[in-house]
């Protein structure tokens, strides 16, 4: 079975392509390279064996999309993860967001209805809770104003999803709402790969410790949390991949109790920005000089999931611990820099 996987080539779907293809399925890659690069087609087929059909389009643009669709029309189902992600180029850049994060899902939705696609498995984020006053946070739990542009988005994607399904009842779709991915897949051959200056903690960590930037900045020492330093729930990328894949089969097996399911993953777990760095130490044995800065615009002070709905009705559950996201994060870092000769 064929399924179309929008940003494809980026950090969760190249992981979520190989996971596909591990459970039989055929993951066909749309990406416009905005934010990824074409080596990762190496790397999948280094794990898989298999060179996937891979189409370098920008997904907001329909006719692009239906091309695609021209040479595969019998894809059955979209995981879509094309999207602008960084929470504080989205507040400098509000419009760059609003534009193409929004103008993607659309596009995908429309070309769903027409050419009789049903099956949708959605990007969301945390970030649609806003800062939470309960924690952890359920999937149930009020959806606050979002703290940047980039969850705003997340937002009113979820309710673009939730008008079109109710308007087109063929349509069905889960979204996932990730906490904050981290590792890489156990082979070091795919990983996060983000293009400039990390906007992320363990990128920026692990290439301060291959020696391409000084140290790491600590973004506010002064939130109310144990050690003053942001919490979040990090998960592996490879348990977070797989999740999209049960996800899939649930629509395929037409298990879901309503056409429109939400799920938190993540672990459960509330780690801060200080415990990764010096976890990050102490697992790989680097030195990795940091300095604490002051506070970044649009980040939320802590949350973490209650992961419950999702271990029980979806029957996922984050398996790998905090010390294997961050040494599969390192391994991978090597891996690219050798074989990158930067």
């Amino acid at each position: 079975m064929k399924i179309l996987v929008t940003g494809g080539m980026g950090y969760i779907g190249s992981h979520t392509v190989v996971e596909l293809s591990k459970a039989g399925f055929t993951p066909i890659i749309a990406d416009n390279l905005s934010n990824s690069q074409i080596s990762v087609l190496d790397g999948l087929e280094k794990i898989t064996g298999t060179r996937f059909a891979f189409y370098p389009i920008d997904v907001c643009r329909k006719d692009a999309l239906n091309t695609l669709l021209a040479d595969h029309p019998d894809i059955q189902g979209v995981i879509h993860f094309a999207a602008k992600k960084a929470v504080n180029e989205s507040v400098v850049n509000p419009l760059l967001y609003y534009s193409n994060n929004l103008n993607s899902l659309i596009s995908i939705l429309e070309v769903m209805i027409e050419h009789h696609i049903p099956n949708l498995v959605f990007s969301s984020s945390c970030t649609v809770y806003g800062q939470p006053d309960v924690l952890p946070v359920k999937e149930d739990s009020p959806v606050k104003p979002a703290m940047s542009p980039y969850g705003n988005t997340k937002q009113i994607a979820e309710e673009i999803i939730s008008d079109s399904l109710l308007a087109h009842p063929l349509l069905r779709a889960i979204s996932l709402r990730y906490f904050n991915p981290i590792g890489a897949h156990h082979s070091g051959l795919i990983g996060e790969l983000p293009l400039g200056v990390p906007a992320n903690l363990v990128p920026y960590i692990t290439q301060c410790a291959i020696g391409l930037r000084s140290k790491v900045m600590v973004y506010g020492s002064d939130y109310n949390t144990p050690d003053g330093t942001a919490i979040r729930d990090y998960i592996h990328v490879v348990d977070l991949a797989k999740a999209h894949v049960v996800a899939l089969k649930r629509m395929l097996g037409n298990k879901q109790k309503s056409s429109y399911e939400v799920f938190n993953l993540g672990t459960g777990i509330g780690l801060s920005v200080l415990q990764i760095v010096k976890t990050f130490i102490q697992t790989n044995q680097v030195n990795l000089p940091y300095e604490i800065v002051d506070r970044r615009a649009g980040d939320v002070e802590q949350v973490w999931a209650d992961t419950s709905y999702a271990n029980e009705e979806l029957g996922w559950k984050a398996l790998l611990g905090i010390e294997e996201m961050l040494a599969s994060a390192w391994k991978w870092e090597q891996y690219y820099r050798t074989n990158n000769k930067q």
